[in-house]
């Protein structure tokens, strides 16, 4: 096991591991959501839920485009950075 993880690109091990640690965020939550059975503080539960998402997303995103950035011109990463904020700014206004 330990072989087959060294194999694995150190970004992206790190990338998969905050998507991970998201999941079982979002079970938690679920599970509490379920445990406590009120429609306010489920809701109380969803809305830091809507932290999480978009900070993970960022993080992966930087992640892997810190890890690219030799491979990619600063027009393309430009682009890619201005489609992040394009997609926070859709799902905060």
């Amino acid at each position: 096991m330990k072989r087959w993880i060294s194999l694995i690109e150190t970004s992206v091990l790190s990338m998969a591991g905050l998507r991970i640690l998201s999941a079982s965020i979002e079970l938690t939550a679920a599970i509490l959501m379920l445990i406590f059975n009120d429609v306010k503080k489920a809701l109380a539960i969803n809305a830091l839920l809507a932290i999480v998402g978009p900070v993970v997303l960022v993080t992966t995103m930087t992640i892997g485009l810190l890890s690219m950035a030799d491979q990619l011109s600063f027009s393309k990463l430009f682009f890619v950075g201005l489609g992040v904020a394009f997609i926070l700014f859709g799902i905060y206004k």
